[in-house]
């Protein structure tokens, strides 16, 4: 039997032993924090009442779960967490399900690209999650700081030819003229990171602590924001400014703003919702504070 409804992720992360579920689970809030064992989930969405397995996830947003008929499904943890309720009651919210499933499927399947290099871009201009006052499939669309930059400058110039834009000047820039032999100032766009798959070893200074909305809850997700960031191995890459959730895993180590940390993490091109951020950091682990 094959569920229409199901959201297949495209890649995602697996969980690396029991522990690491575990601490996933008290992060989503699926479990308690004094909770020491695993215990039985239920998805009841579209009309069901059946057990699922937690396989790994997408992000910390995207959960991937394991259905009866072996498939693979991608939902939000907090949706998750809902259906483990006692009164939540499969058959009255069958409707319910069939008209969020589009917002689901919305939210989530975006989540599931991020990963693919033909969708990294596309991110950037439709990135869900940024609007707090509604459900993922009205979500903000966010413009890089260098367009918005370069839009600016180039409005500048428009109403005034003689003026430069003195922020946007630095000794990278090339110099034009145009034919009345003005002189205009164009800023070369930064390559991109060639971002490694795998797990790599990498340092961080912690720049601050804050909080983002999440529609599916009422608390705020709670972040970390590094500066610094750097791959040291296999090789040396500089990667700038981060971000990672805030986990369980993260407030064992008593963290405070300017903390160097060393630690073995995935780094993802994911932008932080109302940050300039464009770096996530995924599953830090072998966590240590110099």
């Amino acid at each position: 039997m094959s569920y229409t409804f199901r959201i297949e992720p495209v890649h995602y992360i697996t969980f690396e032993n029991e522990d690491e579920l575990l601490d996933k689970c008290k992060t989503w809030g699926l479990l308690s924090d004094k909770a020491t064992k695993l215990k039985t989930f239920y998805y009841k969405g579209n009309g069901l009442n059946i057990p699922c397995e937690l396989l790994g996830y997408v992000d910390d947003l995207t959960a991937v779960i394991l259905l009866d008929n072996g498939q693979k499904h991608c939902i939000h943890p907090s949706y998750l967490k809902e259906m483990q309720a006692a009164g939540y009651n499969a058959k009255t919210t069958a409707s319910r399900s069939e008209q969020t499933g589009d917002d689901e499927s919305s939210a989530i399947g975006k989540s599931t690209t991020d990963k693919s290099s033909s969708a990294e871009e596309q991110e950037q201009e439709n990135l869900q999650e940024n609007n707090p006052n509604s459900r993922p499939d009205t979500a903000d669309v966010t413009i890089p700081m260098d367009t918005l930059q370069e839009e600016s400058a180039g409005s500048q110039l428009k109403s005034d030819p003689d003026e430069t834009v003195e922020e946007d000047v630095t000794p990278e820039d090339k110099t034009s003229r145009d034919g009345s032999g003005k002189s205009r100032n164009t800023k070369e766009k930064a390559p991109k990171l060639d971002l490694p798959e795998d797990k790599v070893k990498m340092t961080a200074t912690i720049k601050e602590f804050t909080t983002v909305p999440n529609h599916f809850s009422d608390n705020d997700d709670e972040v970390i924001i590094y500066e610094d960031v750097r791959v040291l191995e296999p090789e040396m890459l500089e990667i700038g400014t981060a971000w990672s959730s805030h986990s369980a895993t993260m407030k064992k180590h008593e963290l405070a703003e300017g903390d160097i940390l060393t630690f073995d993490a995935k780094i993802i091109k994911k932008k932080l919702t109302k940050h300039p951020v464009p770096y996530k950091i995924n599953n830090p682990s072998k966590i240590k504070k110099e």
